[in-house]
Order: structure tokens, then C-alpha cells, then sequence
């Protein structure tokens, strides 16, 4: 977003507007803490907020403050539909495509006659919004949330709850600051939200050390079955709609998983496909280190998308045919996976 776009905005927001700010589909971190961030400090600012989440976030995020008031698409669709029918402004927040808020919702938002405004660092954006504040250079759309409030000249609304929500997506969309998105202003951020009061080693700790046991019989389940290909420095990981089953899965347990590939050494391309029969397809997350860009890889295959060292796609085969698929694409692509 330009200045002048940042003053327009803030002129707008000063009559009491009514906000829906939505998440993706199945939101991690960083869809969670931007939505809530976001909401918190448009109340400040004397509008009326509300968080609609396609459906529900993993439960190690449940904790995060102001996840009591989310309201939930797939469950409280008619309460839902009434919010999104009286809004005048729609912030999309963590995507850039309705399709990532799933069929059903993406049907709604298409009808809607709104003002859009949309905070993302994925890469291609649609065209639906009037603002926009795209950036695919961000470690996180919460990081983006962050710049936001500071084009505002608002950073002393950032309360503890706000700097929590913040720091949270951060934390998980640079890999607990690990991946190469993360920057100096990254951890400058960081340290300023934790002068506001962040207590780092609880968000943390709620996030990553709550796991039951069946998680990690789980994790144990998908790394025995990890196939490498060396050929093509490449790690391929699966679990089964039965497999998950047999370890109760829940929503979450599979998160960071793919990337336990990425940490054998010589490894730069990692997959994991994962069964989901009520869905009726095969989730796949890829991830990669170096110039080798999932994003179009993802995007030429498997109907996803992503940034470039982090991406996801689907596909409707059946898991070994769309392993083997896999398998077949990875020779054009060899110099690129030994470079």
C-alpha cells in the first residue's frame, strides 16, 4: 500500500465501520496471530471487528488471546453469513486468492459487494482488492500486521494481547526465525514486542511442547516410511488416511512435519503427501532450501502455490499414483535439484 492510500484508509476508519477479518482455510500461526492482531487494533481504532475462520484452528492455538470470539464458517455459518452480509470492510489476511478459504466461503466472498483489503506475502495475488498490501519479501503476514499499524503511526495501541498474536505468527512462519525470510527488522520486531510484554518461552512452549503421545507415535510413523532419494536430493514422506486413523489424528499433527526432510544433509527438496479420504484427496506440502522454487513447482503440478521455499498443492489420485507422479516429474528438474 502507498502512503496516500495508508491516509485515505485511516479517513475511512474513523466513522464506526463494521470489519470482518478473515484467515485462510486450516489456519496456522501466522493466519491466526495476523487475524487476531489485526482485529484488536481496529477495535482501537473505533471500528467493529470480527475474526471469521473458514473453520477451526489447531487446538495449540486456541490459547492465543481473542480466539474465544472467532467466529467459525463451517459451524456458525448463519451468524457468519450475517456478519459478512453487514460488513463494510473485508480484511483478507495469510492469502491472495479466494480458493484458499475453501469452495463454500469462496462462493460468498465472490457475491460480496465490500471493500477488500488484502495483507499477504504469497506470491501471485488475485486482483479482488481496492488495498492492497502485498509483499512476498515478509517472513509473515504478521510481521506485515506489524508495518501495518506502524504506517498508522499506531504502535502505542500495540497492547500485550496484540504483540502476542504478532509474535506468535512470526515465530511460526520463520521457523522459529530460522528460514531465510527472516531479517534484522524480523528480529528487531521481535524485540520490540517483547519489550511490550511478549512472554517468548510460553508462546513457545504452548505451541511446540504440548503434544500428546499419539503426535509423536505419529511422527514416528511418517520418518520410518521417509524415502530419499539422493539422485535428486530429494526427501519423500507419506502418511495414510489409515495411518492417521491408527494415531488419532488431529488437526495440527501433521504441521512442520515435511520439513523434518529438509534437515538430512544434502537434502534441498522436500515433500510429504498426506491422505485425507473425507476430503477425498491428497494434501502435499513442499519444502526446499536454496534458489529451487516449489512455488512454480507446486503450481505447474499439483494445483498449489506458495513462496518460493514453501508450498502447498493437492491432488486427486490416489496416494501411490500421485507419489509415483511425483517421482516421474523430479528428472526434468535434475540440474536444478544438484545445483
Amino acid at each position: 500500500m502507498k502512503n496516500e492510500d495508508y491516509i485515505k484508509f485511516k479517513d475511512y476508519l474513523i466513522p464506526r465501520k463494521k470489519c470482518v477479518v478473515i484467515p485462510h482455510r486450516n489456519p496456522d500461526g501466522d493466519a491466526m496471530g495476523s487475524t487476531l492482531a489485526l482485529c484488536s487494533f481496529l477495535n482501537k481504532m473505533g471500528a467493529n471487528a470480527v475474526v471469521i475462520s473458514p473453520n477451526e484452528a489447531p487446538s495449540f492455538l486456541q490459547w492465543l488471546p481473542g480466539f474465544e470470539s472467532v467466529v467459525l464458517f463451517d459451524r456458525q455459518k448463519e451468524q457468519a453469513l450475517k456478519l459478512i452480509d453487514e460488513a463494510e470492510l473485508i480484511f483478507t489476511l495469510d492469502f491472495n486468492d479466494f480458493s484458499r478459504t475453501g469452495s463454500e466461503m469462496e462462493a460468498v466472498l465472490h457475491k460480496k459487494k465490500a471493500t477488500y483489503i488484502m495483507i499477504d506475502h504469497h506470491q501471485q495475488p488475485s486482483d479482488y482488492a481496492e488495498f492492497m498490501y502485498s509483499d512476498t519479501s515478509m517472513s509473515s503476514t504478521s510481521e506485515m500486521v506489524y508495518h501495518f499499524i506502524n504506517q498508522f503511526g499506531a504502535l502505542a495501541l500495540i497492547d500485550k494481547n496484540i504483540a502476542t498474536c504478532i509474535y506468535t505468527g512470526i515465530l511460526t512462519d520463520t521457523g522459529q526465525f530460522k528460514f531465510p525470510n527472516t531479517t534484522a527488522t524480523t528480529h528487531q520486531i521481535a524485540a520490540h514486542l517483547m519489550e511490550l510484554g511478549v512472554d517468548h518461552f510460553k508462546i513457545h512452549q504452548e505451541i511446540y511442547d504440548t503434544n500428546d503421545q499419539s503426535k509423536l507415535e505419529l511422527l514416528g510413523c511418517c520418518l520410518s516410511s521417509m524415502e530419499v532419494l539422493r539422485d535428486y536430493n530429494t526427501a519423500i514422506l507419506r502418511l495414510s488416511a489409515e495411518e492417521l486413523e491408527q494415531h488419532y489424528y488431529k488437526k495440527g499433527d501433521t504441521e512442520g512435519l515435511v520439513n523434518y526432510g529438509l534437515s538430512l544433509k544434502g537434502i534441498i527438496f522436500s515433500v510429504i503427501f498426506i491422505e485425507h479420504k473425507d476430503e477425498g484427496i491428497i494434501k502435499i506440502s513442499f519444502r526446499s532450501q536454496g534458489n529451487f522454487s516449489v512455488n512454480e513447482f507446486a503450481r505447474a503440478h499439483f494445483e498449489g502455490g506458495g513462496h518460493d521455499n514453501a508450498a502447498g498443492g493437492k491432488s486427486n489420485d490416489s496416494l501411490e499414483t500421485t507419489i509415483e507422479r511425483f517421482k516421474s516429474l523430479l528428472p526434468q528438474y535434475l540440474e536444478k535439484l544438484n545445483q
